[in-house]
């Protein structure tokens, strides 16, 4: 029986720095380890910590670029619609109604989505679908609001719904080539998502450099489109409990995305990028990692970086120490 050879690891993960200590009790018990990225509105970089050029999986993070993309390709939508259609959506019920409209606008009903079903990712509203007896849907995992638009995307083009999620589907190539040109990278592999879309693999600073461009946008562009739709309807975005709700809301012209794995990026309206991506994958180091960075570049947001930063360690059940950034 041959060895099993290693498979190749991006420097954005085998070499990152520590960014991120937890702390128990005043000792350092765990460390993270992030890339991570600022961006110039001209697209190159102003600062950086790790390796920013391998590639990694944006997860949602993906989703303002795979809106743009939509755009671009005759989806026309109303903002609050649209900015679902950008969403990681914690499950409340104007998101599911929202993810509805989109539907019913394209002649569409929940049966023609084809994200991984699911309970509501917000522990409220999952509590209350437990407690009803309700089962997974695919209506309210998170991704329903994306899946939807990718699906009317289909209608309005005249293409195959059935098939929307095969990577060599017309809908799929518009994102990838959306994707390389905001980016300005190239996708060097493509893999399936946790909603059962296509995925992108491509550098830390093109993820960094597209929310600038999307955040920075021109009027009448499909980027000012999204970036509009996201400014204006935050909570549709991510959910009424949501730290990048609250990110957005209290910015102007601030467009973020957080994703699984510990990503996080941030588009600012003067066109500067960020992007973060915490090399093991945790969820609680990023938004600590980017409210120190948002500090960093002196933006003005003291009760959403306070929510961000917000990373309490328990020892019975009580706060002990705290996940904070190092070296920001």
């Amino acid at each position: 029986m041959s060895t099993p050879q290693p498979l190749p690891v991006s420097p954005a993960l085998c070499e990152a720095p520590v960014v991120a200590h937890v702390v128990r009790s005043g000792v350092v018990e765990s460390v993270h380890r992030a890339s991570v990225v600022v961006t110039r509105a001209d697209g190159g970089v102003e600062w950086q910590l790790g390796d920013v050029s391998g590639p990694v999986f944006a997860r949602s993070s993906n989703k303002p670029l795979q809106g743009t993309a939509m755009v671009r390709a005759g989806l026309d939508l109303p903002p609050r619609q649209l900015a679902l259609g950008c969403a990681s959506h914690s499950g409340e019920p104007f998101h599911l109604e929202t993810a509805l409209q989109i539907l019913a606008g394209a002649g569409l009903t929940q049966e023609a989505l084809r994200n991984t079903p699911d309970l509501p990712s917000d522990e409220q509203e999952r509590a209350v679908w437990i407690r009803e007896g309700r089962t997974p849907s695919s209506l309210a995992q998170n991704c329903s609001g994306k899946h939807a638009a990718m699906v009317a995307t289909c209608v309005v083009n005249g293409w195959e719904v059935a098939s929307y999620l095969d990577p060599d589907h017309p809908l799929q190539q518009g994102v990838l080539a959306t994707i390389e040109d905001l980016s300005g990278s190239d996708v060097t592999a493509i893999a399936v998502d946790g909603c059962g879309a296509p995925l992108q693999a491509y550098p830390l600073v093109g993820l960094a450099r597209a929310f600038g461009r999307i955040a920075g946008a021109a009027d009448g562009t499909p980027e000012r489109r999204v970036a509009d739709a996201i400014g204006a309807f935050p909570e549709l975005l991510g959910g009424t409990r949501r730290a990048v709700t609250a990110l957005i809301r209290e910015v102007p012209g601030l467009v973020a995305k957080d994703g699984a794995e510990s990503v996080y990026a941030v588009g600012l309206a003067d066109g500067r990028g960020v992007a973060v991506k915490v090399a093991d994958g945790f969820p609680r180091a990023a938004p600590v990692v980017v409210a120190a960075v948002l500090r960093r570049l002196g933006v003005e947001a003291p009760t959403a970086l306070a929510q961000l930063e917000h990373a309490p360690v328990l020892g019975h059940g009580e706060p002990v120490g705290a996940v904070v950034a190092v070296g920001i």
